[in-house]
């Protein structure tokens, strides 16, 4: 039994290791010279395995996708990675913020002896192949460096990522691909994004890189739910980025598509009392400046001091009432996502009602996806990595269970399911 893996990211790599582990002779194919390319580059500040929050919690923060995912994650979550990065000899630590980390933060490790194990198992990995569809005889067809090339398999996975971060690969070539064969595709949108504010030339030269710590922020989805959050984020020349705006950037994306704009609320003295700083402000300053008032008084310096100024008006910032309220909730207007190239992940995809339960393509016989192509997506912490090791092993698995139970054809696009 042939099966071939198209896309060498975690989804894909968990695949081969599935259908090899099942008993298929598999082979990996991917676009550039090495594979898990983005996973060593997501991993260069610390590899976020998976998280340690119990599992309703964790499923939640797969929204609207979470029935969905569940059963994936369910047979494969944070336990059974832990145990399977065990097994490849590397140990995990749960951090202070409840993330799984491998001992020593390092993604190479893991992967070297992940790549060992899947070659030593049988699994032939072939680099610069780019895949191209299917030809008429419902072969897979790959261009390579020595020209194009055809391959018959049984089944194939398709675990080609989004459209995020396409100099490492994942840029979305398969969309227009599957488009041909009558597969719908939720339109790709950025995750884990950044957004375009319209600061002024001053605020942005002074204060571009940035980073502003310890903030609170209010987002509104449009459904008017309120999503609150606590961390840091960066100044950019365009606007905002970083872990605490990534935590609400669906929300805000999807505001910005329906009205235009969408205005994300600071709270840049979360441990302070709303009362406490208007008392404390309204004191009498003699000869002081507002801004030594403010430091002094509220511990509001730097880039957060900026960033008032660069809200309010003079009069506001002049008004101790108005400027500890503006402290609590200051408005940051949010004209635009970033663009999706720019992204941590993607959004949009093969929806899960174009997938069975072995996340085969139901109008493509034989064809499986898995991970980041498939229409769903998750904060960073570990959740995006979890659910693209979980598809990815279930779709292995499905293709050879779908080959053994007597439907093996070679896979081909020219007989198309209604």
């Amino acid at each position: 039994m042939k099966i071939a893996i198209v896309g060498g990211g975690p989804a894909g790599l968990m695949a081969a290791e599935a259908a090899s582990s099942a008993g298929a002779e598999v082979d990996l194919y991917d676009a550039i010279a090495s594979v898990g390319r983005k996973f060593l580059l997501a991993g260069k500040g610390g590899l976020n395995l998976t998280h340690s929050e119990p599992i309703d919690p964790f499923l939640s923060r797969y929204g609207a996708r979470r029935a969905r995912l569940a059963p994936f994650i369910q047979s494969f979550g944070p336990h059974e990675i832990r145990e399977w990065a065990r097994a490849l000899g590397i140990g995990t630590f749960v951090g202070t913020s409840g993330r799984i980390f491998p001992i020593d933060f390092k993604a190479a490790p893991l992967l070297r002896a992940w790549l060992r194990r899947l070659r030593s198992s049988g699994v032939r990995f072939h680099v610069r192949h780019r895949w191209l569809g299917w030809d008429a005889q419902g072969s897979l067809r790959f261009l390579t460096p020595a020209g194009e090339r055809s391959v018959t398999v049984d089944a194939v996975i398709l675990a080609l990522g989004g459209g995020s971060w396409p100099k490492l690969g994942s840029d979305a070539a398969w969309v227009p691909i599957l488009n041909e064969r009558r597969v719908p595709i939720a339109p790709l949108q950025p995750a884990n994004c950044g957004f375009n504010v319209r600061w002024t030339d001053h605020f942005r030269t002074k204060y571009a890189g940035h980073p502003v710590k310890s903030v609170g922020v209010v987002a509104k989805t449009v459904d008017d739910v309120v999503i609150r959050r606590r961390g840091e984020f960066i100044i950019t020349e365009s606007g905002v980025e970083g872990g605490v705006i990534y935590a609400v950037s669906a929300g805000l994306r999807d505001v910005i598509a329906a009205k235009g704009v969408a205005t994300l609320r600071l709270d840049l003295a979360p441990d302070r009392e709303i009362r406490r700083l208007s008392k404390d402000l309204s004191r009498p300053r003699g000869k002081q400046t507002i801004a030594t008032q403010l430091a002094r008084r509220a511990g509001i310096i730097g880039v957060k001091a900026g960033l008032l100024r660069e809200v309010l008006s003079k009069e506001e910032f002049a008004d101790p009432v108005l400027l500890a309220a503006a402290i609590k909730s200051l408005p940051l207007r949010l004209v635009s996502p970033r663009p999706l190239a720019e992204a941590i992940s993607t959004a949009g995809g093969v929806p899960f009602e174009e997938l069975d339960e072995r996340l085969m393509i139901r109008r493509l016989p034989g064809v499986f996806s898995a991970g980041e192509m498939l229409d769903w997506e998750a904060p960073t912490g570990g959740y995006l990595l979890t659910a693209c090791l979980a598809t990815g092993r279930i779709a292995g698995v499905g293709a050879v269970a779908w080959v053994r139970e007597g439907r093996a054809r070679p896979v081909s696009a020219t007989r198309t399911a209604p």
